[in-house]
């Protein structure tokens, strides 16, 4: 739908840029949010959840389905500053690795709930839908292939509970709800608030990756090293400002305010790099520069980042029965992550550029904004709930410390290589009431909403010269300006998009839902819902669930739900395209990624996308006999056919003849090619020692055993199976075992925290199990071994007013095994990259850091 014709000309997404709005329908209204009792207090306050249940005042504690909470005081306590990374550290069903040299995801790095795709788990805040970032993930990490939303444009000081629906919940959310929902519940203080700073870096030895102390010569005169100890290193290092202030407005109404600056250094892994960096002298001895150079030439780890965030929450009572409440949301990030290096032989090099080769860099301009309005309140017995939700992310692209061959020693070394934008606009209208049923033990709950959703995906070109070929040869050499050869084309490490690739592209949708729920008798509570939804550019669909719990005793009670989920193609997959010249054995090979309705995929047999469908599962049961100890344990299972996944590099002559007149050799395109089945059990329960001396303890344990297996392989393309292609070739062995094996298949968390006085102390162990960085050759398959990752963090308070916190994130400096040591076919890469990207708790070692906070 192009937004001209909307049917709310006057909220046009061009004009919603710094100001638009709301909505996803999923608000409750009058919620009250009760939070945890911290450790030492007196008194245990029921929680009450926002996601999972309409019902007013529904609690986790009764609810029908499982949900986590992460309080305020957990995220403290962590230390960390990104939002992904205490999910990692806190949930067991939470994977986030940390890539590294994967071009755009190595600034917004994607997550994973219960191993299932980034895309998989829809994001709320404060009931409403999140917008996604505009990457798309096309590089061999984790969530190959997705758009996910990008948690760490929320700052952490900005939180007040974090909660995780672990249940499918498309019937009742919407789209991406298959794996579960993560809501973040935000800051609603009307008075005092918080300064804080924190400094940390990593102290470390990296794990069997021995320090570089002299480079010679040997007697045949080829270089030789020696090496000594681990390597040691201090880097990473991170300073983080925050401020939270909570507003009167006026006698029934708030304002608070989260700000949050943090500026990151890079951190690195790479080991020396062994290769002859020059061409060799013409009597072929060494050039003598092999013996200076720098050959720690790579950057392998976390990138330079510069964060700046500002959240405002607000809510005001307009009558006694009419609330109006806004929140919004804005954040920069400017980022650097770094590529292959090129050594000053290599034929992507100039030498009169670069003499002593360089490492080219991608530079991510990173803009996110969201605004939601509404008002919510009471009509008669009617509980109703309006909104406008906008909200928008955009990443610029630049390429720096780099060159474009083919233009030979007057290329520039900088270049703007365009950019990718997302816009989502959502307009939904909620409510509930209760209805007296004489049949049932209470009254029914009935729930009915309708929403309208209208998304925006841009691409833009970049500048000409970064995308461009030459008439230069490799090295930059002059050539024939006809026949070549030539170099290769664009900014070297990431090419610009072309005006081929550029679009400007949109969809909308309208869905109506009802959700009812009651005690059907006195000790079992049903709930009921079904959700319809049409798009404008795949269709329709109708989903349901239907939940159940039922009190055995009052300690002990059973749950268990069964429904139907769906999850939409995203604009991304559906319109991102770019040619990119590839060069193979010397010679230059144009490689698109094609739209799935393009004329191009279409040749090549692309039916277009359609929706994901799943059947979700889940049933368990909860156990707490007092306020002090509770037990849950939940098994599920989640089938999703038609997932939508990114095919190979398609090649051959019967290829070739496809794609004849579009500019490309090779292609790629995304289609629903697999289902799979996604299988595990959740274990939570805590546990407080209360003394009468020494304060009290509260003890966490918390597991996830998860099993994903892809069961079938679709067919390709009629048009690629008369061209002699099977599945093989479409969908290869190495994404199938990144689906199954490329996350932890369990997770175990285990937690202590204790409070005496004016001190804190909380340790934390978590058990990452066994994950795998797959290959197309099996002997560079890699196992990750399992390991536990110990983290220690003190707190005392100085005054009333001011604590200071000390605390280690890793704590035993624990790596994955090196490369080098898991694979039996050891490249030279696989020395310069000591680590795998897919280790579900990085490879950085161990953090220090220190925390002063001024609450008032």
């Amino acid at each position: 739908m192009n937004v001209s014709n909307s049917p709310f000309p006057k909220l046009k997404l061009s004009t919603l840029a710094v100001a638009a709005t709301v909505g996803s329908l999923m608000s409750i209204s009058n919620t009250v949010a009760a939070e945890e009792a911290q450790s030492g207090a007196q008194e245990k306050i029921e929680k009450i959840s926002v996601v999972g249940s309409r019902r007013v005042g529904r609690t986790i504690n009764d609810s029908p389905v499982p949900i986590d909470v992460i309080d305020e005081s957990s995220i403290q306590a962590t230390g960390l500053t990104e939002t992904n990374m205490i999910l990692n550290t806190l949930l067991p069903s939470f994977n986030f690795p940390q890539p590294s040299i994967t071009d755009g995801t190595d600034h917004i790095r994607p997550a994973q709930l219960r191993g299932l795709a980034p895309d998989h788990t829809l994001v709320l805040v404060n009931g409403k839908r999140r917008h996604t970032s505009a990457l798309l993930n096309v590089n061999g990490s984790a969530g190959r292939g997705s758009s996910a939303v990008d948690l760490n444009t929320i700052p952490a000081n900005a939180i007040k509970r974090i909660e995780v629906l672990r249940d499918g919940a498309a019937a009742q959310y919407g789209s991406d709800a298959i794996a579960g929902v993560i809501n973040i519940v935000l800051k609603d203080n009307d008075e005092g608030g918080e300064l804080s700073a924190i400094y940390g870096a990593n102290v470390t030895e990296m794990d069997g990756v021995p320090d570089l102390k002299n480079v010679s010569t040997d007697s045949n005169g080829d270089l030789a090293f020696e090496t000594g100890g681990d390597r040691k290193r201090t880097d990473g290092q991170t300073l983080t400002l925050r401020g939270n202030m909570g507003f009167a407005w006026g006698d029934d109404g708030f304002v608070s305010v989260a700000a949050e600056y943090r500026d990151r250094n890079s951190s690195n892994r790479a080991d020396f790099d062994p290769r002859e960096n020059y061409a060799r002298q013409q009597d072929g001895s060494i050039d003598p520069r092999e013996l200076t150079v720098n050959r720690y030439n790579h950057i392998f780890g976390n990138g330079e980042v510069e964060d700046m965030a500002l959240f405002i929450n607000a809510g005001k009572s307009i009558s006694n029965d009419l609330e109006f409440y806004a929140t919004a949301g804005m954040s920069n990030r400017d980022s650097k992550g770094s590529g292959f290096y090129r050594r000053a032989q290599d034929s992507r090099n100039v030498l009169a550029i670069y003499p002593d080769g360089f490492l080219p860099s991608i530079t991510g301009d990173i803009k996110d904004k969201s605004l939601v309005m509404g008002l919510k309140g009471d009509y008669e017995d009617w509980n109703y709930d309006a909104s406008l939700n906008y909200g928008g992310n955009e990443l610029g692209y630049g390429v720096v410390n780099t060159l474009n061959t083919s233009l030979g020693p007057t290329s520039q070394t900088e270049f703007d290589a365009g950019k990718l934008e997302y816009d989502q606009f959502v307009l939904n209208f909620d409510a509930s009431r209760l209805i007296t049923v004489d049949a049932f033990a209470s009254d029914m709950n009935l729930a009915f909403g309708l929403e309208y959703r209208e998304e925006n995906y841009k691409i833009t070109a970049g500048e000409e010269g970064s995308y461009i070929r030459g008439t230069f040869g490799p090295g930059g050499v002059a050539t024939d300006p006809v026949d070549g050869p030539f170099g290769a084309a664009g900014s070297q490490v990431f090419p610009g998009f072309t005006p081929a690739s550029a679009g400007d592209n949109d969809r909308d949708n309208y869905s109506a839902y009802i959700d009812l729920e009651a005690d059907v008798m006195e000790n079992w509570n049903m709930a009921i819902a079904g959700r319809f939804e049409d798009y404008s550019d795949f269709g329709s669909t109708f989903n349901w669930k239907w939940s159940n719990r039922i009190t055995v005793t009052d300690d002990f009670a059973l749950r268990g739900s069964v429904s139907t989920g769906f999850r939409a193609p995203s604009l991304q997959q559906q319109y991102f395209t770019s040619i990119s010249t590839v060069f193979v054995d010397g010679v230059p090979t144009e490689t698109g990624t094609f739209a799935p309705s393009s004329n191009v995929a279409q040749a090549l047999g692309s039916p277009g996308l359609d929706a994901e469908e799943s059947d979700n599962l889940s049933f368990g049961f909860t156990y707490s006999p007092n306020a002090d100890f509770n037990l849950a344990i939940d098994f599920y299972r989640i089938d999703i056919d038609d997932r939508i996944v990114l095919s190979n590099n398609l090649s051959g002559a019967a290829i070739e003849a496809l794609l004849a007149g579009t500019g490309a050799t090779r292609a790629r395109f995304f289609l629903n090619a697999i289902n799979s089945r996604t299988e595990g059990v959740d274990i939570v329960t805590s546990y407080t020692l209360r003394t009468d001396d020494y304060g009290s303890v509260l003890f966490n344990a918390s597991m996830n055993f998860n099993d994903n297996e892809v069961t079938d392989i679709l067919p390709p393309p009629a048009v690629l199976q008369g061209a002699g292609f099977d599945q093989d070739n479409l969908f290869s062995d190495v994404e199938l075992r990144r689906f199954e094996v490329g996350s932890p298949k369990s997770k175990i968390n285990l937690s202590a925290s204790w409070s005496y006085d004016a001190y804190n102390v909380t340790l934390r162990t978590t058990r990452y199990g066994e994950t795998q960085d797959p290959s197309s050759i099996p002997e560079r398959n890699e196992v990750i071994p399992a390991e536990w990752i110990t983290d220690l963090d003190g707190k005392m308070m100085l005054t009333d007013n001011i604590d200071v916190s000390l605390g280690i994130n890793n704590l035993f400096d624990v790596y994955p095994k090196p490369t080098r040591e898991l694979v039996d076919d050891v490249t030279t890469f696989s020395n310069i990259f000591p680590y795998s990207g897919f280790s579900p708790y990085g490879f950085t070692g161990r953090y220090v850091y220190g925390k002063v906070t001024f609450s008032f």
